[in-house]
């Protein structure tokens, strides 16, 4: 009989119905973790998502919720504690993208982004760590952009995920002490709605990396799983890039 790392684990996934955080939601459930994960706008997609881990054999539960809204993302944390009984793994995953327009960048989205972004992120990682025991693990989704921009125009994105990378440092040292620990991964150029394969940047993208190609949604859930498991107990305050070696 094969033991499943995530055997025993309950997971909260924030913005896990595309993308990297579907991919994300697979492989846990299909490491053997019961998981909720929250969705915006495309419940469609959730739907989708749910279906197929109930195919696979594995467990999961979606929820509307806007990770803009501080009370919408505590009442995930304790929805999840509600239907299964505990929260093990937080996995900080929603977040919005935006490029400086030709007037200029706008205080609006620069609020909102920082409210889903950042505000978001560290709301959950506090109710989370509240309801965790010892072995509890919190990763949040930053970017490569935390280190290099690349582009004209991200500046504000690109401070927001510099923010999550400071941040993950900083509540190492707060949670550490009861046996939580937090990490940073962050993803390169992948494969994913807001990266599709016809984009105008595609070309110049495969050109900068040593593999001549993106990374696909589920190497970035490999890393994931990784540090949601148990052979990651001493990696605590990193932020781990997953890229191809596209920042070289």
């Amino acid at each position: 009989m094969t033991t499943l790392p995530l055997g025993d684990k309950v997971a909260l996934v924030l913005g896990g119905s595309r993308g990297i955080g579907a991919a994300i939601v697979r492989r846990l459930a299909a490491d053997g973790a019961s998981v909720l994960f929250t969705y915006a706008n495309a419940a469609a997609q959730a739907d989708a998502v749910v279906a197929d881990v109930a195919a696979r054999g594995g467990q999961a539960a979606a929820v509307r919720a806007d990770s803009a809204d501080p009370r919408a993302v505590r009442d995930a944390v304790a929805l999840t504690v509600a239907r299964f009984g505990r929260l093990d793994i937080l996995v900080n995953n929603a977040g919005l993208i935006g490029m400086r327009r030709p007037q200029g960048y706008d205080i609006d989205e620069f609020d909102r982004m920082y409210a889903v972004n950042v505000r978001g992120p560290l709301v959950a990682a506090e109710a989370a760590q509240a309801v965790m025991g010892e072995g509890g693990r919190i990763i949040m989704i930053g970017s490569i952009v935390a280190d290099r921009v690349g582009v004209p125009g991200g500046a504000i994105y690109a401070s927001t995920k510099g923010a999550i990378a400071a941040m993950t440092r900083g509540l190492a040292r707060d949670y550490g002490p009861k046996g939580v620990t937090i990490n940073n991964v962050q993803p390169g150029p992948t494969e994913t709605d807001m990266n599709p394969a016809d984009s105008p940047h595609r070309a110049w993208l495969t050109a900068q990396s040593p593999l001549g190609r993106v990374g696909e949604p589920e190497e970035i859930a490999n890393l994931v799983a990784f540090l949601a498991g148990p052979q990651s107990s001493y990696i605590n305050g990193a932020s781990l890039t997953v890229d191809g070696g596209f920042t070289l």
